[in-house]
């Protein structure tokens, strides 16, 4: 996995672009555009991507462990298998993404808009959920402890 230098990439746009694998941690991805990214079993454990922009994100099997995802949209990206434990998801929009095999232990959805969201064998011990937006949701083998 390569990995990206700890830098300041606040408000950078990286529409379209291939950066699967890559490692960004220690990485502060404030307000970072990721708009249809590929962005595939990349690690961004730790980094702070508030108000980033990851709408249509290709995010499969990559690891947000403990990431600051607060205000972000991830409105129909793709997160199937993702490691989003003990991540901020307050506000986050989920809208329409795909959460098939995503680990959420730990994490915080309040507020989190999950409408239209896809839930298949997902699980979500020790999980933060309050006040959520929850129209359309489909769900299939949830894991709740």
């Amino acid at each position: 996995m390569q990995e990206i230098m700890k830098v300041n990439i606040n408000e950078v746009n990286f529409t379209k672009v291939n950066l699967n694998e890559r490692n960004f941690k220690r990485v502060n991805l404030i307000g970072v555009d990721f708009i249809k990214a590929n962005l595939k079993k990349s690690c961004f454990e730790g980094v702070n991507l508030r108000e980033a922009n990851l709408e249509g994100a290709n995010l499969e099997g990559a690891n947000l462990r403990e990431a600051n995802l607060k205000w972000t949209n991830l409105r129909k990206a793709n997160l199937e298998g993702a490691d989003l434990r003990e991540a901020n998801l307050i506000k986050i929009d989920l809208r329409e993404a795909n959460l098939t095999k995503t680990n959420l232990d730990g994490a915080n959805l309040e507020k989190a808009n999950l409408r239209g969201l896809i839930l298949k064998e997902l699980t979500l011990e020790e999980s933060t959920l309050k006040e959520l937006t929850l129209k359309e949701l489909t769900l299939k083998e949830l894991t709740l402890k």
